[in-house]
């Protein structure tokens, strides 16, 4: 018995150690894209009406699903979010089908453990599927007038966002904090699950019982697709599922149809997307799967005979050069964020506010949403609900499902439908609150947009292009803003557009580290 469960550590142990350092290296990379790619750049390319436009689109998803670290329930509401700011049916299945596939975390975890033709095959029937959902979903169940319901958004000074500051700091704290946060319970299952096929199943286990073709897949298939397996988690599962007998192609179906799929996330798509949306959904995830696993399976037959994925532990004899400390360090590092990770998950508040109006008494209510599971559901449901009118701050514990929103005059039924529109359930509010009158300030939004105006800004600090680029996003990114030009040589930045807060750009600039020396407003 001893003798098993050290077996079942030094197994855990090898798997953590080999992964560590492309994980670690992954985690950084997901936090520079999650930072780098807004949802709003995302909105902006996924919309559209129209066969050619809705492939496009759906090529556009499947590019920017691919390497984000979202699993199959963190997908769901990044999906509605931007179902509900224009995307189209195709561009969102497709990005449904592609992100929660891969990322780059699990792509670099792929290579590490099953070396380049899985790491590169992965992503790629990502891509392949993601593409061929979001066209059959344009062609059989495409968009019609009044399918996405947008909620208004509040572009007063009540309402207007805070400025985003130091972007290395949220770089780290995504990709080492939110990140590890939101997958450690599932990659730690996924090692410990790994461990124990590889301790008590004999070599050639799944060879003898269940041969070779397409009758495994369909097994490995029927056990994935009901059951919640993240990207990053799969990976050494499935690596212990080939040392004990699995073909490759039979793993790669696993790959594929775990983290791609739950009950959870079939039952949420068919509530926001519609029947046809999810019977697509399944259908192209399970014939891919079949076809892509065959397809690898004569690959490695024909030009990769003697494959072998990373050595089966018990094997191996470790060493004490710098590779091994290398891995062995990085592997108390992972294990150390993990841990840490799970222990802030029970209590952690995800909290976006602005300052109140000095005008206005400030009012709280507490949603309790069931079906929230990580730091992507907490942003999501935050940017659902700070887009509505005098919402002042939306504090969020996906873990417990609290969400807290302060503001004045705020509309409780509104807050239940955003929330529900991205696929959640509210089981409960802590108290009724009138609707009552619309703030001072929200009275005069519609005004406010009709009227056009100019701000100009004298922007000393610029000395390149890339300072250019820098400034005219920070413009950009403030509510009412149409267009917006920087001028390097004369230092002059303009924005066009209505209800701009002028002194809300100065502020964006300066947080840039830029000086704004003057003020025009037209």
């Amino acid at each position: 018995m001893f003798d098993i469960l050290l077996t079942i550590v030094k197994d855990f142990w090898y798997v953590l150690s080999e992964m560590a350092p492309y994980l670690l290296l992954g985690f950084f990379v997901a936090g520079l894209l999650a930072i780098l790619i807004r949802p709003e750049t995302v909105e902006k390319h996924l919309g559209g009406k129209g066969v050619w436009k809705s492939f496009t689109s759906s090529f556009k998803a499947t590019l920017f699903g691919v390497p984000l670290p979202l699993c199959s329930c963190g997908v769901i509401p990044v999906a509605a979010s931007l179902r509900r700011h224009g995307a189209n049916r195709g561009a969102t299945t497709a990005f449904l089908i592609s992100t929660p596939q891969t990322g780059v975390d699990s792509i670099a975890v792929t290579y590490s453990l099953m070396g380049p033709v899985f790491a590169v095959y992965r992503p790629l029937i990502a891509l392949i599927s993601g593409i061929v959902g979001g066209a059959v979903v344009s062609v059989i169940a495409p968009d019609v007038e009044d399918d996405r319901a947008a909620t208004p958004a509040c572009t007063a000074e009540c309402c207007a966002p805070t400025a985003e500051r130091n972007r290395f700091y949220r770089i780290f704290r995504y990709g080492f904090v939110e990140l590890p946060q939101d997958i450690g319970k599932a990659l730690l299952i996924g090692l410990v699950i790994a461990a124990l096929i590889t301790a008590l199943l004999p070599k050639d286990f799944f060879a003898s019982h269940l041969g070779t073709g397409i009758f495994p897949m369909l097994v490995v298939m029927a056990g994935a697709i009901p059951f919640y397996v993240c990207a990053t988690g799969s990976v050494p599962m499935a690596i212990a599922l080939i040392w004990t007998g699995l073909t490759p192609g039979a793993a790669l179906v696993f790959l594929m149809t775990g983290p791609a799929t739950n009950m959870a996330t079939i039952a949420t798509i068919w509530k926001v997307m519609g029947k046809k949306t999810a019977i697509i959904y399944l259908l192209v995830i399970a014939i891919a799967a079949l076809g892509f696993g065959l397809a690898l399976d004569m690959i490695f037959d024909k030009w990769f005979p003697e494959y072998k994925p990373a050595q089966k532990p018990h094997h191996m004899e470790h060493g004490f050069g710098f590779m091994d400390i290398l891995k062995s360090a990085s592997a108390v590092l992972l294990l150390g964020l993990l841990g840490y990770g799970l222990f802030r998950r029970g209590g952690h508040t995800h909290d976006h506010g602005r300052e109140a109006h000095p005008h206005e008494a400030a009012e709280t209510v507490t949603l309790k949403v069931k079906g929230m599971t990580c730091t992507q559901c907490a942003q999501a449901v935050r940017r659902e609900l700070s887009e509505m009118a005098c919402v002042q701050s939306v504090s969020i514990n996906p873990a417990r499902g609290d969400v807290v929103v302060t503001g004045a005059h705020l509309d409780k039924a509104a807050m239940r439908k955003a929330v529900e529109s991205l696929g959640y359930t509210v089981v409960g509010q802590d108290e009724e609150i009138d609707d009552g009158e619309p703030c001072e300030n929200c009275t005069h939004i519609a005004a406010m947009e009709e009227k056009a105006m100019t701000v100009t800004l004298q922007v000393k600090g610029m000395t390149c292009n890339h300072c250019v680029s820098a400034v005219t996003r920070a413009m950009n990114e403030i509510p009412g803003v149409a267009s917006a030009s920087v001028d390097l040589k004369s230092g002059q930045a303009t924005a066009e557009g209505s209800g701009i807060d002028a002194e809300q750009m100065k502020k964006a600039i300066e947080d840039l580290g830029y000086t704004v020396t003057e003020t025009n407003q037209a």
